[in-house]
């Protein structure tokens, strides 16, 4: 398919919004989350259209997966975004110069925004929410996994667009395959801003690819490193959370990093991981903690595979290191920027894991699950950010938005 005329209905619809007042914009939000409700059955039945052709043990089906109960976090999600306030004609910094001239830094959308995801349909939604709230039309291309659910929801969108008397093509869904794909990575005339959702290999063939600026979502590979000062109790309760809590999303521990001074405590820190079904990929002096007190068949010799994987399932990698100095090594070595954290009852070390450690979210004694827009209080997210130009984390609405200068003069020249 020839996406052009796609992209050029987008663009000229992006610039309707310049015209839609806030007010306007959370009608169609709250209008949405009513149909949403309204059509929660029809949107499962085209989810599970998507979900027989896919195998229950890939690590994208609970991606993939809608239930009623997602779907009403979903609609929670979309009137929380109604209810926030709107990111755009904010003055970030405003001056007089010597020579009279008003000069202001406000806050403006980009314009539009492909988004490029796999599986997860939720994405859609959230994706369309953030967008329209901060002036921006969006250019959805998710995979062939999450069809029939994506083109309910963007036809679902688009009818409310049109009953409120607003371009629906402020959203437009290209089809599942590669070449439009390459086609959005190359709409340097019609798209400013290109962000992935997926998978490692998702995101480095965008950025590998792309001609328009890219802004890295997704892959999340985590650590905890329990510390030698670290309490116990603490530690269980993260540890299990962080690992089990939804094993399928980026923010999921992938490998528990913990002192040798502290091994005799590591079949209690994962005992509740056995008990939800963990494969445990233990180095050698883990694995030896370990034996006769983890389920062996839960627990495997760790291999150079296991550190740096993300591994999206009921499977986590241990790591025994020596010092303090070593964990921070292994993070460096083998983190993806995402979340890291740290559980200790040493203030002065967790100030210095804080500093030391290059994640766009960073953690003392608490789990890694928190790292979402919602939890940080920025209504739905778009993504979280694991590069550090325009935005990193959790990205909302502020950073969907850009700038311009503003200057206001009374006739001045420049000699």
């Amino acid at each position: 398919m020839d996406c052009t005329p796609v992209f050029k209905k987008v663009k000229a619809a992006s610039r309707s919004l310049n015209l839609l007042g806030m007010e306007a914009v959370n009608k169609i939000l709250l209008t949405i989350a009513d149909a949403v409700v309204e059509n929660r059955d029809f949107i499962l039945s085209e989810n599970e259209k998507d979900l027989v052709l896919m195998d229950r043990s890939d690590p994208n089906y609970d991606r993939l997966l809608l239930t009623t109960e997602r779907i009403n976090n979903i609609v929670s999600d979309l009137r929380n975004v109604a209810g926030l306030t709107g990111p755009l004609d904010r003055v970030l910094m405003k001056s007089v110069r010597p020579n009279g001239l008003v000069i202001s830094k406000v806050s403006v959308p980009f314009g539009v925004i492909g988004v490029i995801y796999e599986a997860r349909p939720n994405v859609t939604l959230d994706v369309f929410s953030l967008c329209i709230k901060s002036g921006n039309a969006c250019i959805l291309k998710g995979g062939s996994d999450a069809i029939n659910s994506n083109t309910a929801i963007v036809q679902l969108i688009q009818a409310v667009l049109e009953k409120n008397d607003t371009d629906k093509n402020v959203i437009a869904l290209l089809p599942a395959g590669r070449y439009e794909t390459t086609q959005l990575l190359n709409a340097v005339d019609y798209v400013y801003l290109i962000i992935p959702r997926g998978s490692r290999n998702l995101i480095d063939f965008v950025r590998e690819n792309s001609a328009i600026p890219v802004i890295e979502t997704g892959a999340g590979i985590c650590h905890t490193y329990f510390d030698e000062t670290g309490d116990k109790d603490k530690g269980r309760r993260i540890i299990h959370n962080a690992k089990t809590r939804r094993v399928s999303v980026c923010n999921a521990l992938d490998c528990l990093i913990v002192h040798e001074n502290r091994l005799e405590d590591l079949d209690y820190l994962v005992g509740l991981c056995s008990d939800s079904g963990v494969v445990i990929y233990a180095d050698e002096k883990a694995f030896t903690a370990l034996k006769g007190k983890y389920p062996p068949e839960l627990l495997e010799a760790a291999t150079n595979e296991s550190f740096g994987t993300e591994f999206l399932s009921y499977k986590m990698a241990v790591k025994t290191v020596e010092s303090f100095d070593e964990a921070l090594l292994h993070i460096n070595k083998y983190g993806s920027k995402h979340s890291e954290a740290i559980i200790s009852e040493n203030n002065s070390r967790i100030q210095l894991f804080c500093k030391s450690v290059d994640a766009s979210s960073v953690y003392a004694n608490a789990s890694t699950a928190f790292t979402d827009g919602a939890e940080f209080g920025l209504g739905a997210e778009i993504g979280i950010s694991t590069q550090k130009l325009h935005a990193r984390g959790p990205m909302g609405l502020e950073a969907l938005t850009t700038y311009k200068w503003i200057v206001e003069g009374n006739g001045q020249i420049r000699i």
